[in-house]
């Protein structure tokens, strides 16, 4: 005589790229010959599922049935990757077994051990953050997930450290479990709200602009970057202090909003650095790829679906490019797509990912090959010819997407001992937050926040348009082929934050003339 129908289901997450896709785990227990066959292109790691599952079902007190069990992942069109799914396929097959209930409600998000622990997955950020918008707040993970988990807001988290555990907390009556490290009183578990969007990463000391000795100019231009979100080329000569200049811009920018924040810790999540998703990250990153670095390591890339770059890990901060001119030219080209759009879209046989790429971009360079061209002395020996094929390593379309191109002189002597220390990186920062709000309040009828983001359609017919007799040196220098139709628009967006930095609601001739001449190596480029 035929029982019920025996049918089991669970929820989990499938990862393409940062975007979270829900999968409904089914399981169906039958009659015929003994096995564990997983259906919906899983990938080999999610095949290697089965007999982890087996062994931690084993020695978690709560074997598998002996009958045959078959798993569907829905949707079965969908490629699945990845060990994060075998907290939700074990507890589908006890609920087919009706050993467990409950499971149709909340997500599952864990890896398993061959003892049964639960283990972090890789991920589990942006698993939440899809699961949440899904409607299904109710997560279960592994303990060491749990404060990583409970940054989304309105998640409800269950933490747990093993198998044997989740099964008593959804109504099973397992064996106590073979490994003794396993046994003892459950810990708490972190059910409910977590700290959510509170909870931020302490940043600690950061480099601070004091350090850097003189060169005012290049302060001004770091000022100007951070107020508006511009891109920015710094050239000069070795020691001129180039490098010091870029690793102080993160210190003085603003804090991350909160979408950002979370987006910055879920590229960290993704990318396996789980120590650095476990506190919401505020702080602008910081990335420095060495120049020898691959496209795949700048962009992103790797065999299957494409893993983010250093492109996408500065996402929200600073990427910094130093010895530019010595990055292959084709990976710094690949730049051009992120500078534009915000994002980074890798495709690849098995799909297309697409990843969150919102930095500012620093390049340094030196004038020449050897590095002292354009100094005071007469040190350099390179040619004409040399020093042009040099700086051609940078493309003109690269370059025009660059809004700010100062050079750092030499330092003098005067400056290094007189002592007088320059801005602290607090004073520079007490002075661009309030620019930073206003642009933020006059831009967010656009959808935008920072000045470097405005379409040149506004700029041109809008509510931001400059008044044509404070443009008229930048329209004089588009006339003379000085300056492209981007470069054009870039200027107005730096004249915008030029304005915003001395409070005014409008810019005005000066403010367009400083911004004419923070961008003065675009002269002479080519449409890209």
């Amino acid at each position: 005589m035929s029982g019920p129908p025996v049918m089991g289901r669970t929820l989990a997450v499938a990862l393409t790229g940062m975007h979270g896709h829900l999968v409904e785990v089914e399981a169906d227990i039958g009659q015929s010959l003994p096995g564990f066959v997983l259906l919906g292109l899983p990938d080999q790691s999610l095949q290697e599922s089965r007999d982890r599952i087996k062994a931690a079902a084993r020695n978690s007190g709560l074997p598998l049935t002996r009958r045959h069990l078959t798993v569907n992942l829905v949707p079965a069109a969908l490629h699945k990757r990845g060990p994060g799914f075998d907290l939700a396929i074990v507890m589908a097959a006890y609920a087919a077994d009706h050993r467990v209930h409950g499971t149709e409600g909340p997500v599952f998000l864990a890896e398993l051990g061959l003892d049964g622990r639960l283990r972090h997955a890789p991920g589990v950020l942006p698993c939440v953050m899809a699961a949440v918008e899904a409607g299904h707040p109710e997560v279960v993970v592994a303990e060491e997930s749990c404060a990583e988990a409970s940054l989304v807001p309105g998640a409800r988290v269950q933490g747990f450290r093993s198998l044997h555990e989740v099964i008593v907390a959804f109504g099973g009556s397992p064996d106590a479990p073979l490994a003794s490290a396993l046994a003892g009183p459950a810990p708490g578990s972190g059910s409910g709200p977590g700290p959510g969007l509170g909870a931020a990463e302490d940043p600690g000391p950061m480099p601070d602009l004091a350090e850097v000795a003189g060169q005012f100019e290049a302060r001004f231009a770091l000022e100007v970057a951070a107020a508006g979100g511009h891109h920015l080329l710094l050239e000069g000569s070795p020691g001129a202090g180039k490098t010091m200049l870029a690793e102080r811009l993160p210190g003085i920018l603003p804090p991350l909003d909160d979408r950002t924040a979370l987006e910055v810790t879920a590229v960290r999540s993704l990318s396996g650095r789980s120590q650095d998703a476990a506190r919401l990250i505020r702080g602008a990153p910081f990335q420095a790829p060495h120049h020898s670095a691959s496209m795949a390591a700048l962009v992103g890339g790797g065999s299957g679906l494409a893993r983010p770059g250093a492109a996408s890990l500065a996402h929200g901060g600073v990427l910094f490019l130093d010895e530019a001119p010595e990055f292959d030219r084709r990976a710094l080209d690949a730049l051009r797509q992120p500078l534009e759009s915000g994002t980074i879209t890798l495709h690849r046989s098995s799909g297309a990912v697409r990843y969150p790429s919102r930095f500012q971009l620093v390049l340094a360079a030196n004038p020449c090959p050897c590095g002292w061209g354009g100094g005071r002395g007469s040190r350099c020996r390179c040619s004409s010819v040399q020093r042009r094929r040099y700086m051609a390593r940078l493309s003109g379309p690269l370059l025009d997407r660059v809004d700010i191109q100062v050079t750092v002189p030499a330092v003098e002597a005067v400056a290094l001992t007189s002592g007088a220390a320059g801005e602290d990186s607090e004073a520079v920062r007490r002075r661009i937050l309030p620019a930073v709000t206003r642009q933020a309040a006059r831009l967010s009828p656009f959808g935008l926040s920072r000045n470097a983001h405005l379409p040149a359609a506004l700029l041109r017919d809008g509510e931001v348009a400059i008044d044509p007799r404070a443009r008229a040196g930048a329209d004089a220098a588009l006339d003379r082929a000085e300056l492209t139709a981007r470069g054009h628009a870039r200027v107005m967006r730096l004249a915008w934050t030029v304005a915003d930095l001395r409070g005014a609601d409008r810019p005005a001739a000066e403010d367009v003339d400083t911004a004419l001449y923070l961008r003065r190596r675009g002269e002479g480029e080519e449409t890209a």
